[in-house]
Parts: C-alpha cells; structure tokens; sequence
C-alpha cells in the first residue's frame, strides 16, 4: 500500500511531513515535490532503499542519482573539499534547481547512488516542502524523478500515482511543480563548468554568476561503454506512448507547414494524431489532440511533461511538436524534446 499525504507548501510541516520522514528513516521509498519535479526518494546511504528506488522505476542501475539535502552543512560530509567556484555556485542558485558533480567522500553513500562512479551530484531543492521532509528526516535523500523510467516526469502528485501507486511507500502531495523541468547539472574543473545536462539555470545565468568563468554548454549523449556521470545523459527519457517528431527550423511558417505535413500523413496512414505548440501555431494545426503550452519558453517548460501525459490518455499514436531555438531555456526543453522523440527531430 502507498500512504499519501496532502501537504500546504505554505505551512510544511505538522504530523504528515513526519510520518513521510519516518518512512524514509525505516529505508522506504517516499516521492515528494521540489521545484522542478516531483522526485522519488530515498535515505542515499541506505543501499537496499537506494535499491527500492530501482525497483519501482525499473531504472537501469548504471544510470547515477541526485542527492538532495536540507542545509549546506551536509554537503561537506557527503563529498570532498571543493574549490571557490564551487561555493560561488551554490551562494549563487542554492536552494535552486542546479546540481554539482563533485568528487564523493568514500563510504559514505550506497554505491548505487553513484553507479560507481568516485562522484556525486547533489543539490539543494527550492521547495519548503522538499526541505522540510529532508530535514525531518535526518539523512541525505537520493530522488530520481518519481515516474516509471523512460516516462514522462511527473509535475503532479496524480502523474506519480498513475506510475508508481501500490510500488513505493509514500506520496506527499503539494500541488503541481514550478519549473517543469529537471535540474541543471554541471561539473566543475580547473574553475570552469561543464553543463552535463541542461536545466532551469540557463548557460547564461551560470555566466553571470562566474564573471570570467569559462562556462561549457555542449551537453552531449553517452556514448555506447561510457558510464554517464550524470542523470538524463543516457537512454531515451521523457518519452510519450506515441511517436513523437519535433519539427524546428528559423522560420515559425516553415515549422507549421512542416507540422502540417507529418499530421496529414499519420492521419492518413490511420494514426491517432497529437500536435503540441507553444507560439499560437496550435491554430494551425490540424489533429485529433492540438495542445498548447502557452505563448513562452517558461510556459512550454512547466508544461511540457503534463502535455506528453495528455497525449497519452487520449490514445495518441503519432505526436508532433514545435521544438524551439536552442537557446536559454530553450536548450533544455529540446534536450527533453529531443529525447521524447527518441532523437527523431526534422530541421526545416
């Protein structure tokens, strides 16, 4: 059975956030909202716990996990001493939704948390009631998303139970998340970042946090016998039932005509068709399920994964999306685009 527990961000504590905390401490499984998604957690010292994580994914066990804590002073007994960029970052976007790989204290963690890596990612979500369910109880959490993996993340409490209810031990419930996105993450090496996987915290803000910093924003796939040093850089991820194409090019007339065409084809070959766009071309299109995100790249991202669910209950077969400049926040929402379409993405 899952326990699930409605808890007002504004007033996140009370009997709730302890018996949640309880559970983590007994080594159970518990999925909780931070700002970006709601995570499925776990005490990351505990390895058979860590291991319950895996097993209500069903997550390949290569693939590392975040670490998330409650206050900075954790950090230094779960990894090595950092440098100044280092702490630069995390006065800068702690709480927030940016993780740091660093090296990782030795016999500290469950080694599935790192995959066996020698490194860790952790981060300090900006969420009250992420932070007081940590808080409360006692330990680092390891939280992936809290979806079946090669799923759609989930922003909401009900997309958590329709994957994982019966399969982990709590849910705690705070109404929909605010990013809609995964975190950044970045590594950071002779006082420069390389961004791993790209996130809320755009290329550019991390520049402007380190004036002079040499910032790396090519975040690439694993290649095939690499072990990925972060999450979301390995396996199709966020993926929809459907197939999915997105359609970018410089031209949004291009792009609609494009999106025009896949439709007519599906339709044509008998598909169920799904069309998501995020610039007012939804009008414009012609499909048994137009949905659209809203008008902004922010409005798209905390949209996006509610939308690829959508699809989904509507028995949608063949989806096509608008993708967008790969620019900002724009460069993280076609990373998940990208990786919901199983790489199959048309330049027009």
């Amino acid at each position: 059975m899952t326990n699930y527990w409605q808890v007002d961000p504004e007033k996140p504590d009370g009997q709730a956030i302890r018996e949640a905390a309880g559970l983590l401490r007994e080594g159970q499984t518990v999925a909780f909202p931070t700002e970006t998604v709601y995570g499925l957690g776990a005490d990351a010292t505990n390895t058979e716990a860590v291991q319950a994580i895996f097993t209500a994914k069903g997550r390949p066990s290569d693939n590392p996990l975040i670490v998330h804590i409650a206050h900075r002073s954790q950090l230094d007994g779960l990894v090595l001493p950092y440098d100044e960029t280092v702490c630069r970052l995390i006065d800068a976007f702690w709480p927030g939704p940016l993780t740091i790989v660093l090296p990782a204290r030795p016999g500290v963690l469950s080694p599935l948390v790192t995959a066996g890596l020698d490194t860790v990612g952790v981060r300090m979500p900006a969420h009250p009631v992420a932070l007081a369910l940590i808080d409360a109880a006692g330990c680092p959490v390891a939280a992936p998303s809290a979806n079946r993996s090669g799923r759609p993340s989930p922003t909401r409490a009900e997309h958590v139970r329709e994957d994982l209810g019966g399969r982990i031990g709590g849910i705690v419930d705070s109404g929909p998340t605010g990013v809609g996105l995964e975190s950044t993450v970045v590594a950071v090496s002779g006082g420069g970042v390389h961004i791993l996987r790209p996130g809320g915290v755009t290329a550019a803000a991390l520049r402007a946090a380190l004036p002079g910093a040499h910032v790396e924003d090519s975040a690439r796939e694993v290649q095939p016998g690499e072990a990925p040093r972060s999450p979301g850089m390995k396996y199709t991820h966020y993926a929809p039932q459907g197939r999915m194409v997105v359609v970018q090019g410089a031209s949004e007339a291009a792009v609609v005509a494009r999106m025009r065409q896949e439709l007519a084809q599906a339709k044509a070959a008998g598909e169920t068709t799904g069309a998501l766009a995020f610039t007012g071309a939804a009008a414009q299109l012609d499909a048994d399920c137009v949905l659209e995100s809203g008008r902004g790249l922010e409005q798209l991202a905390h949209r996006l994964y509610d939308a690829l669910r959508r699809f989904d209950e509507e028995g949608v077969t063949f989806i096509v999306a608008q993708g967008c400049p790969e620019e900002g926040l724009g460069a993280a929402i076609m990373n998940r685009l990208r990786k919901a379409a199983g790489g199959r993405v048309v330049q027009t």
